[in-house]
């Protein structure tokens, strides 16, 4: 089956492939060349919770290669009535192709994947995994650097509970680089992650100093403190704003290191930043369409041409 639910599902060598994939998808994706790769398939977005980045790049990477989308989200449907998440699968099982599911809950992408016979894309459960945003922010990397090998990597902020750190902490280290891990005590990556990267050989740094760690990076990767994740308003006022990347803080910084952001961004990043050649974040937002539209052909065993033309 072509389910994506964690990086686990991918091997070095089918992750590069994708990225390759994508790469060739780039005009599609730009809409300069017709593709229709997935005509007369559907795709079901099914988002139990808010999103707008995600929802939308599968959208548009599944209308970009021909394909039609049923749009999900959980208010205003059966869901609200209390139908379980098992029954609502197998209704898509039998009106789509292929499915793209964000929910609260950790462990929701697996369980429906268990549950229905169409692939399933994880986007998103709870505070647990996120692959098809690792992938973009792999395919993000690789264009800033040529490679992903061996990267000196900061990941700073939210990195107890956001899933994108999570996932892509996982990726990096499969392909050689080191981790600086950068957050307020209360916001640490948890310890069974960072054991577990180290168990891998990863050399893994944890700091609350982002400034020290500007002039190593090849890649900051910034993340929004997220308030809905927070149990408590005075735990979350304790950290809101805490790290905060201006123009002026990136002198020192090697001409090829990317500031990057999963978005939305709050205050992490200064408007400042944006014109600087450091600046990653929005084009990795659309890398989101390329990359999707990569993993949407895989997991419906569609071949990308060698050539796109």
């Amino acid at each position: 089956m072509g389910d994506v639910v964690t990086m686990d599902d991918l091997t070095n060598d089918e992750i590069i492939e994708i990225l390759d994939s994508a790469e060739r998808l780039v005009p599609v994706a730009k809409g300069e060349v017709n593709l229709p790769l997935l005509e007369g398939k559907v795709l079901a977005n099914m988002f139990f919770e808010n999103s707008t980045r995600t929802r939308m790049s599968f959208e548009t990477a599944m209308k970009r290669l021909g394909g039609a989308v049923l749009n999900f989200s959980s208010i205003g449907t059966s869901v609200a009535k209390g139908e379980t998440l098992y029954d609502t699968m197998q209704m898509i099982d039998g009106y789509a192709d292929v499915a793209a599911i964000r929910h609260p809950r950790q462990g929701a992408a697996q369980y429906s994947a268990d549950a229905v016979e169409i692939p399933i894309l994880n986007a998103g459960d709870g505070a647990g995994n996120h692959p098809t945003q690792t992938m973009l922010d792999l395919f993000t990397i690789r264009q800033a650097h040529g490679s992903l090998e061996g990267l000196n990597v900061v990941l700073v902020g939210d990195l107890r509970y956001g899933r994108t750190v999570h996932s892509l902490s996982h990726a990096l280290v499969r392909f050689g680089a080191s981790l600086t891990l950068v957050s307020p005590t209360t916001l640490r990556m948890p310890d069974e992650i960072v054991s577990d990267l180290r168990s891998h050989g990863a050399e893994v740094t944890e700091t609350e100093s982002l400034k020290d760690q500007i002039a190593h990076a090849d890649v900051i990767y910034m993340t929004r403190i997220q308030k809905e994740r927070f149990p408590d308003e005075d735990e979350y006022a304790k950290v809101a704003g805490i790290y905060k990347l201006g123009a002026s803080d990136l002198s020192g910084a090697k001409k090829a290191m990317a500031v990057m952001h999963p978005l939305p961004r709050v205050d992490e990043i200064a408007p400042s930043v944006d014109s600087t050649v450091h600046a990653r974040y929005f084009q990795q937002a659309f890398n989101g369409v390329p990359t999707r539209m990569a993993l949407l052909c895989r997991s419906l065993g569609v071949k990308v041409p060698k050539k796109v033309k």
